[in-house]
């Protein structure tokens, strides 16, 4: 006796839903389940896809491969339709989702087990490290260095020894930072300077008890932004995809047109600080020291309008009276949202806010904050820059009712 349903939605981490509530893992709308089945069986619908990848769905760093590129914007933008507070019907734009192969930073684990260095990402929920021999995500030219790196660290690690690389595409070379890896002893320097010179690095560092420290830099990395060229401090924070990043700075341009005075507050090294110092000064405000400081010295050299101040706006918010005279304020915050500065921006004369979030959940709370301030939403952008995965960020533009 079959048990057959039809896939009507996709859960938050990408699982499939009946219409009678049933969950069901790499399932796509359309797709028919036979729960009958022992395990339970998948009937492919039209918008099923064929996984590009050979590691789907172990490794974790992709959960949506299993379904076609329509189902996947479709799924990106009900994710931002459903973290919308009651009673806001913005202009919701088309999801704008990055091309495969365009990660252009990646964390992955290293972990040495005898002879192998198993080097890639972590299958989800779990500390077992997936040795990935492709990827669908990642640039080409970071895939192109796991090999060598599997080989460097295999010479370097003792084994069940575990370590962490951060790789990064500057506009000058590959920024490699090594975590847990020793860099004591002029061989171990002399073996990381091999290596950076024999691929190109623009940087190798190493991250330990103490820190980071730089082994070599043989061309500074640096990013432009807005048309200003950014010195990177070691392990930044980038936007994951150049595509990721235009549409980001693209909805927010959109978002603020004709504003006079800005603001933007967990500003980073200056994705939309640089930018918007086109069409008026910026205050540009974050809590990340290394980041604030590039900030400064690239729209310095410039002669941009930008003013930094270094600050935890976690602790110390800008407060209603900081923020008069603005005609418009940007806040990106990390994954945990904002609370504390959307409590102050609600109360606030500020014409039009725009959030840029990384996180629904919590961009959901941060809005309903401001709209109980008075505010409301007009538009709304979805993107996608890891793409086939779960996470979904987004810009929302908020102004006064």
């Amino acid at each position: 006796m079959s048990d057959l349903q039809t896939i009507v939605a996709l859960a938050a981490r990408g699982d499939g839903i009946t219409a009678d509530g049933r969950f069901m893992p790499l399932a796509a709308i359309g797709d028919t389940v036979d729960f009958a089945a022992d395990p339970p069986a998948i009937i492919p619908g039209p918008q099923h896809a064929v996984p590009p990848c050979r590691h789907f769905p172990v490794c974790g760093g992709c959960q949506l491969q299993h379904v076609t590129d329509g189902a996947y914007a479709g799924f990106v933008a009900s994710r931002v339709a459903r973290a919308l507070p009651d009673g806001q019907a913005p202009v919701l734009h088309p999801a704008a989702l990055s091309p495969p192969r365009s990660r252009r930073r990646a964390a992955l684990k290293a972990l040495k087990r005898g002879r192998q260095l198993i080097l890639g990402f972590h299958t989800e929920g779990t500390h077992k490290v997936v040795d990935i021999q492709q990827c669908a995500i990642l640039d080409p030219a970071l895939f192109a260095l796991l090999a060598p790196l599997r080989q460097l660290l295999l010479a370097r690690l003792k084994d069940e020894q575990g370590a962490g690389v951060a790789l990064t595409i500057s506009e000058t070379g590959i920024d490699l930072l090594l975590a847990n890896v020793s860099a004591e002893g002029l061989a171990a320097i002399e073996a990381l300077s091999e290596f950076a010179a024999a691929h190109d690095l623009a940087r190798l560092s190493v991250e330990g008890p103490g820190g980071i420290d730089v082994i070599v830099e043989r061309r500074p990395p640096q990013l432009t932004m807005g048309g200003v060229a950014v010195a990177l401090p070691p392990a930044p924070f980038l936007q994951a995809t150049r595509e990721g990043e235009a549409a980001l700075v693209a909805a927010v341009l959109a978002a603020t047109a004709g504003a006079g005075r800005l603001a933007d507050l967990f500003c980073g090294l200056g994705t939309f600080a640089l930018p918007l110092s086109r069409q008026g000064p910026v205050l540009a405000v974050d809590a990340a020291g290394p980041a604030v400081m590039a900030l400064g010295a690239a729209s310095r050299g410039a002669g941009r309008r930008v003013t930094v101040q270094h600050r935890d706006l976690f602790r110390r918010p800008l407060a209603a009276a900081e923020l008069a005279g603005l005609d418009a304020v940007v806040f990106d915050p990390p994954r945990a949202g904002a609370e504390a500065q959307a409590k102050a921006l609600a109360a606030s004369a500020v014409p039009v806010i725009v959030a840029v979030s990384c996180n629904p959940n919590t961009f959901s709370r941060d809005a309903r904050i401001l709209v109980e301030g008075g505010y409301r939403i007009t538009d709304a952008w979805p993107v996608a820059q890891f793409r086939w995965s779960s996470h979904v960020e987004l810009v929302a533009r908020f102004e006064r009712s």
